[in-house]
């Protein structure tokens, strides 16, 4: 929302399966977002994740290798509820009830009814399962594409590995809930469950959080992001559209070409890239094999420059 303004009104159209998509977003803050296809609005905004597939890599990727497990789950999430609007059902609810259950431990202060918890449990318990399932499978697919963009990036410098853990690995929700019952009662709060879960990134089988570079961090978070894009197009057989922010800055040279060189290949659709150096995007796409557009925006206006 710009200064002085009080609502936001973005619209696009988009050619899916050779037809035309009108998509519109209108948000107010502190109200609901409003997403329409075609003028007809959706009930809830969730009805239309995954009706795009988009991949975005930026900068802050990087907070997922030096951040908490928050992070990590969330591009698990995210990339599963373009592919499986069955996971993005099950993940809403699961947390709902996550939500309700804290809220109960909370409010009777861990002196919560045993019982009134086990009903909780019993809703949770196949929602975590099946989302357990679907984490698990999609790293095993997840994989192949990773490790492939990673070794075309650094030209095979060094070797990398994503593990999946979670507590559901070797025993139930239900179980995992009784066993962690009197420890919830005493902290508030549910501590077991695929909310718990979290994803190892290994350089060379250490953390890459301790041992990688900036160049090693920067080309790790673009092969996840490339590795999402070349998973959704599998899944969804739809080519994502692709969003490069600010991914040029602390890439060496030859990092950079070797990027713009797997990029120029059929495998892509539309890829929007941005940088904040003009001279830099002019250098950069002058090696970029595929026809392009270079537009500046500037106090909010937007005027092409090639």
């Amino acid at each position: 929302v710009r200064h002085n303004e009080s609502f936001l009104r973005l619209e696009g159209e988009f050619s899916r399966a050779e037809k035309k998509e009108k998509i519109v977003a209108k948000v107010i803050p502190g109200k609901n977002k409003t997403i329409e296809k075609n003028e007809v609005a959706y009930h809830k905004s969730a009805e239309h994740l995954g009706f795009l597939p988009v991949v975005l890599i930026m900068p802050d990727d990087t907070s997922m290798i030096k951040e908490g497990s928050e992070e990590r789950r969330k591009f698990l999430d995210t990339t599963l509820c373009q592919i499986d609007q069955d996971y993005l059902f099950d993940l809403i609810k699961y947390n709902k009830l996550l939500k309700q259950r804290n809220a109960l431990l909370k409010q009777t202060q861990g002196n919560a009814d045993t019982a009134l918890l086990q009903t909780y449990d019993t809703q949770m318990a196949p929602l975590a399962g099946s989302i357990h399932q679907k984490r698990k499978t999609f790293i095993h697919d997840f994989m192949p594409f990773f490790r492939q963009w990673y070794e075309g990036i650094s030209q095979g410098a060094e070797q990398v590995h994503i593990s999946y853990k979670s507590q559901l690995e070797n025993t139930d929700f239900q179980a995992l809930s009784k066993s962690n019952l009197q420890k919830d009662c005493y902290l508030q709060r549910t501590n077991g469950g695929i909310h718990k879960d979290d994803l190892s990134f290994l350089l060379e089988n250490n953390p890459m959080k301790r041992f990688a570079s900036q160049g090693q961090l920067k080309s790790f978070v673009l092969s996840l992001g490339l590795a999402r894009y070349d998973i959704l197009k599998t899944y969804r057989k739809l080519k994502p559209i692709l969003l490069l922010d600010d991914i040029f800055d602390k890439l060496d040279r030859s990092r950079v070409l070797r990027l713009l060189e797997l990029l120029s290949e059929d495998n892509f659709g539309q890829i929007f890239l941005t940088d904040t150096h003009e001279k830099r995007v002019k250098e950069i796409v002058e090696n970029f094999n595929r026809e392009y557009c270079i537009y500046k925006v500037e106090e909010g206006n937007v005027s092409p420059i090639k």
